[in-house]
Order: structure tokens, then sequence, then C-alpha cells
């Protein structure tokens, strides 16, 4: 792929992917510490639109999206089983209580069971997403498939979104632990019968993984894009660090850049691009063979990625930092400076 800082000057006649200064190359050289800045670009998270080009794999991308704003809504207006299960443990012999309180799980192990299923949709459209924007060299990809881009980021800000509710919500591990505990007993006194069950053995096995990860949706996102990079040797894998590590870097730029984060017509969007930049970062650091932390590394500037998840007043700065400190690979290592690490204690 053509080095991150020899990007034909003609790549920065775009719309989406606009520039700010019409001078010189989209990344410049080295600073003096050896980071690289950030490209001078905006990428309009709020307008991009596909072209032919796109419209195949946006369509199917978009199918998809459209559901997480239910996904996320649902997540939010999770509220558990516990007073049931809590009454139903302290009066096993009460037949009433049993029945009433199994009523009232099998419901939300329905929607568990449409979370999990959206997670391995999202695994498949990701894959094509990541082959669209990888095949090729990044920038020129970045630069020809915005939209896809946006997709990309989208669900980038939904995982970290869908963790952030998921960590907040312990109901949602103890009601699938009470289910299964209860299917197996009801099993055993039906002789074994699964006909009452809301879910396979299999895919209760599926989900119980799932949900046992304190980030689920991370995790699989991580997995997928870690499948992706073995699964196509023909994509050298500096096009997919070299895309994560170029989103990154422009997340922060808008972040950082009154005179881009100006440019936001909604409010959130900077908040938008602050989840989908850590989002970025943690996939970047899975897949990268040092990551995204050590000191030889120059593709991304951790310190001043931190600086900017705490900017605007950012209300979710500990739950992304947090994303972070435990979500990563390669943050512990010995190539990983002590300030970055002081940073994220």
């Amino acid at each position: 792929p053509t080095p991150l800082g020899s990007v034909a000057p003609q790549f920065l006649q775009c719309c989406s992917l606009r520039p700010v200064h019409t001078m010189g190359n989209l990344i410049d050289v080295l600073r003096s510490d050896g980071k690289k800045p950030a490209p001078h670009v905006f990428l309009d998270f709020e307008r991009a639109q596909p072209t032919a080009e796109e419209a195949p794999v946006h369509e199917e991308v978009k199918a998809i999206l459209d559901q997480s704003h239910q996904i996320l809504e649902d997540l939010d207006d999770y509220k558990g089983a516990g007073d049931f299960i809590r009454n139903a443990i302290s009066q096993p012999g009460n037949e009433e209580i049993q029945t009433q309180t199994w009523q009232a799980v099998c419901p939300l192990v329905s929607k568990l069971q449409r979370f999990h299923q959206f997670s391995l949709s999202l695994d498949g459209v990701l894959h094509k997403l990541l082959q669209a924007l990888c095949t090729d060299d990044p920038m020129t990809s970045l630069h020809n498939k915005q939209a896809l881009a946006k997709q990309f980021a989208e669900i980038l800000h939904f995982v970290l979104k869908f963790d952030e509710l998921k960590m907040s919500n312990p109901a949602i591990q103890n009601d699938f632990s009470y289910y299964r505990r209860t299917l197996s007993r009801m099993k055993m006194a039906n002789g074994g019968s699964d006909s009452i069950a809301v879910v396979t053995d299999e895919e209760a096995n599926r989900m119980s993984l799932f949900y046992a990860y304190p980030t689920p949706m991370l995790k699989s996102v991580s997995d997928s894009t870690a499948n992706f990079v073995k699964e196509n040797r023909a994509i050298p894998v500096e096009n997919t660090t070299d895309t994560l590590s170029v989103m990154a870097a422009v997340c922060r730029e808008m972040i950082e850049n009154p005179e881009y984060s100006s440019r936001f017509e909604k409010p959130d969007t900077v908040l938008f691009c602050q989840r989908v930049m850590v989002g970025a970062i943690i996939l970047y650091d899975l897949v990268h063979s040092v990551g995204a932390f050590s000191k030889k590394n120059p593709s991304i500037d951790i310190k001043a990625s931190i600086r900017a998840l705490k900017m605007h007043d950012n209300p979710h700065v500990e739950n992304l930092l947090n994303a972070l400190r435990y979500t990563t690979k390669h943050l512990n290592d010995e190539d990983t400076p002590k300030a970055v690490k002081q940073m994220l204690q």
C-alpha cells in the first residue's frame, strides 16, 4: 500500500472527506517526537452519501444498521426480572410464584437472544465493509467510499454504546443464569423434554459465552476483525491497520480542532467521534503486531487521543477510558511508555 506519508495531492479533491488546507500532502512528515499528525481532513459523518460503486454493500449494511437503534433502545429499557427471581428463590415451594417468574423471564431471554443474533448479523456485514475498505490502498478507499467509512464508524459507535449499557446492567446475566438453572430443573421433571425452552441448548451455550464478557459486542467485532485478517491473506494486514489508524486520527483531529467540530450540526456528533476513535484504536491494537501503544509505532498518538476523550465535557469519558484500559491487548507491554500507562491508571 501507498505509505500514509506520501498520498498524492489529488486525493484531496473529494466531497465529504474534505481538506481544510489545500496545500501539501494529506499526511505530513513525522513530527520530531515520531508521531504522525492527524490528517487535515473532515470526514462528514452526518451527510456522507453512497456512490453507485458503494451502493450494493451500503444497502446490505444499512439493512442491519437500521436495527441498531432499536437494539440500543431495548437494551437501555431492559429492567430485568430481579424482583421475581428473588421471590422465587426465597419461596421455592410456591408454584404460583415459580410460574410467574418463569413467565417474566422468558420474554427477557427472547430479547437477549435477539441481541446476540444481531451481533452475528453485524459480524457478516463487517467482513464486507472491511473487504470494501481494505482491499485497495486505504487512503484511496476512504476517498472513494466515504459512505462505507461512515457505516464502519457507525458500527464502532454502536459497539461501544451497547457495551456501556450492558456493563451497567447486571440483570442481564442474572436473568439468563436463572433461566438456564430453571430450565434444567424443568427438563429433568419432564423427562428431558425441551419443549418449554425459549432457545436451543446450542444457542444458549453461545449466548452464555457472549454475555460472559463485560464487553460482548466489542469482543464479537474484535474477533471478526481478527478473523478477517486471517482469512484474507491476499490483503496486506497493513491495509487493515492503516484504515483503522487513519480513522482514529481523523476522529481525533475533528474532536480537537474547533474549526472542524464547529461544523457539526448535531450536538452528539463529537461524542460519536470519541467513541469511534476508541473503537478504531482497540481494533488496531488487536490486529497490529506491536499494537497501538508501543513507542516503536508512530501510527497512533495515544496521549493526544486520551486528551481528546476528555474534551467537550464528555459525560462518557470514564467508560471510554475503561475500554482502552481493559479491552486492549498491548497496553501493559514493556514497549508502552510509562506516561501512557499513567494516563490510563
